[in-house]
């Protein structure tokens, strides 16, 4: 028969994730590095969707920004990732491949797989102009699950509010870039 899941467990997703520490940000030579760490719980019928052969999308998107009253934020540096998560009934192993590659790890649980997407240390995102000591910047920061990538039928009754994620801003300090004060 065909997939069925309760789509109230995505309108409940949303509080399944959270950053767990600070997002560090430091500066090294032509790039920023950035740092984070989240909590991340798949909701019941997120899980029950990876485990009937749904692949999940997540996007994780960084940029560093100088904040502009008279015209669009100057974008200091940008940054984006993505994973497709897949659950292998056969095996049971969950594969995770990395941006538009073919490449994939495997690992035995779930918990596992997540942890690659939980974390970076060291995200290099590239600097698109040097940084000004006068100037200051904010750093925009999000992990999502990409709805528009799911079946259609899990996509019906989803609101733009409904996919899993988290988000946050927050000002730069000078030191964070590598500017003395």
């Amino acid at each position: 028969m065909g997939l069925s899941l309760s789509l109230n467990g995505f309108r409940a997703a949303r509080a399944q994730v959270s950053l767990e520490g600070p997002l560090q940000v430091s500066r090294a030579d032509d790039a920023l590095l950035l740092a984070y760490s989240l909590k991340l719980d798949l909701p019941n019928a997120v899980d029950d969707a990876l485990h009937k052969g749904v692949p999940l999308f997540f996007v994780v998107e960084a940029r560093v920004r100088r904040p502009r009253w008279y015209w669009r934020d100057a974008t200091l540096a940008r940054g984006e990732r993505s994973w497709r998560l897949t659950y292998q009934a056969l095996t049971r192993q969950y594969r995770l491949s990395s941006g538009g590659q073919n490449l994939s790890q495997g690992y035995e649980t779930l918990a596992e797989a997540l942890a690659a997407i939980r974390r970076a240390s060291a995200w290099r995102l590239e600097l698109r102009e040097d940084p000004a000591l006068n100037a200051t910047y904010e750093l925009d920061f999000s992990l999502r699950l990409d709805t528009s990538l799911l079946p259609g039928p899990l996509q019906i009754g989803l609101g733009s509010g409904a996919a899993i994620g988290v988000s946050q801003t927050r000002r730069l300090h000078p030191m964070e870039l590598g500017l003395a004060s």
